[in-house]
């Protein structure tokens, strides 16, 4: 059997295809035993040592309402503190391939280059959590470091795949983690842990044109060094 026939690497191969980043959220809450079985994916996770350095709180109804309201204050005056060093700057393919993702992002809503206001209110929407029903904040050990945020990023694939087979949208959010001060006190997670990112989820709205496009991946050539010799 061809590697591309195995029936298993082709049912990961269209989760990995077909699954998007959800940005905006039915108000539908999803059923306890629905994240249990998504959480209970992420614990397969392999990592370090099989430290296993993910911790996760996830909101729910009034949980989620709360949350959102009380983060989306605290933005309003608070500068960005994350625990993680965020990207220095991005240049070159790295600028272009974020650039075009904004584009696409866009003008999937109508904001037109320049206009500063609009595009304010949609960085504003991550704080708003997309309007998902839930969220999943991701901690890892502190003194495992980056090593420690790897197995994190890990877990959140599994999530992601697993969210996408069970007909659920995600938003992994870099954003939440960059008012980190807050997470920790607003969730009691103490100084021995940094928070790596936060998770948006619930029921996908199918019908908003933000959740219509899709962004492209570089082909292999330019990702992949051969050395046969």
């Amino acid at each position: 059997m061809a590697p591309t026939d195995h029936p298993d690497f082709a049912a990961l191969r269209r989760l990995a295809d077909e699954r998007w980043t959800c940005r905006q959220f039915k108000p539908d809450q999803v059923e306890r035993a629905t994240i249990e079985q998504l959480l209970a994916l992420g614990q397969r996770t392999p990592s370090w040592c099989n430290t296993q350095p993910w911790q996760i709180v996830v909101t729910a109804g009034d949980g989620t309402d709360r949350f959102r309201k009380e983060l989306l204050a605290h933005i309003q005056t608070a500068a960005n503190t994350p625990d993680f060093e965020f990207p220095v700057a991005y240049e070159g393919v790295y600028r272009e391939r974020r650039r075009a993702c904004g584009f696409q992002l866009y003008d999937s809503v109508g904001i037109v280059k320049g206009d500063h206001e609009k595009t304010m209110r949609q960085m504003v929407r991550n704080f708003e959590l997309f309007d998902a029903p839930h969220v999943a904040i991701v901690t890892s050990e502190a003194d495992l470091g980056v090593y420690g945020a790897i197995d994190c990023g890990l877990w959140l694939e599994n999530f992601l795949l697993g969210a996408q087979a069970l007909g659920l949208g995600a938003a992994p959010q870099a954003a939440l983690a960059s008012y980190s001060p807050f997470i920790h006190e607003y969730f009691g997670i103490p100084d021995t842990r940094k928070v790596v990112f936060g998770v948006s989820f619930g029921y996908p709205d199918l019908d908003h044109p933000i959740n219509s496009f899709r962004t492209a991946r570089a082909p292999l050539d330019d990702q992949v060094t051969w050395h046969t010799s």
